[in-house]
């Protein structure tokens, strides 16, 4: 029964964020999407370049939403992204016949990897998943997957988060670099 009783949960929900951090974080969303975006849609779109990933999604919610949490800082946005990256990608190039296989090898050792750095951000699980799963284009990447679009897409985040973050007098960001 005991084992049960811990579905059960520890504390309370926490409460409601203000309207204030709700605006501000959607600021910071948008911002930080959009110039990933852009620098998809008007820069490298006719290269063999792929600059956004779903798991920036998942980054912008943590960065511009949830500021003050481990998970949301530089060197966990940063290194989650690259670190999960290149497992992402070599756990294709070995199991490339096994997509099941090599999906769940990427995922789980990205884990702990970012566990073992100290750059736990979730959404790096998914850019590993993504080098497994996704397009030809991203497969032809190779180990640049790592630089561009998890890099240097992150890094755009960063310094969006980096300016957006700090405009009210209420928000502060980064809580740590290193």
């Amino acid at each position: 029964m005991n084992y049960f009783h811990k579905m059960k949960g520890t504390t309370k929900s926490p409460p409601r964020v203000s309207f204030s951090e709700m605006v501000w974080s959607w600021i910071g969303a948008f911002l930080g999407v959009a110039a990933v975006g852009f620098v998809h849609f008007r820069m490298v779109r006719d290269t063999d370049l792929v600059m956004i990933i779903g798991s920036f999604g998942a980054s912008a919610i943590l960065v511009y939403g949830a500021i003050k949490s481990p998970l949301a800082q530089p060197r966990n946005l940063l290194g989650g992204h690259v670190l999960s990256a290149l497992i992402g990608v070599l756990s294709f190039k070995f199991f490339d016949n096994y997509i099941w296989l090599a999906a769940a090898v990427a995922v789980a050792t990205a884990l702990v990897v970012m566990h073992a750095t100290r750059t736990l951000h979730p959404p790096g699980g998914a850019t590993a998943l993504i080098a497994v799963i996704g397009s030809q284009d991203i497969h032809n990447l190779g180990y640049f997957y790592a630089v561009a679009p998890a890099g240097a897409g992150a890094l755009i985040m960063l310094l969006v988060a980096l300016v957006v973050n700090n405009i009210p007098r209420k928000r502060q960001y980064p809580e740590f670099w290193l």
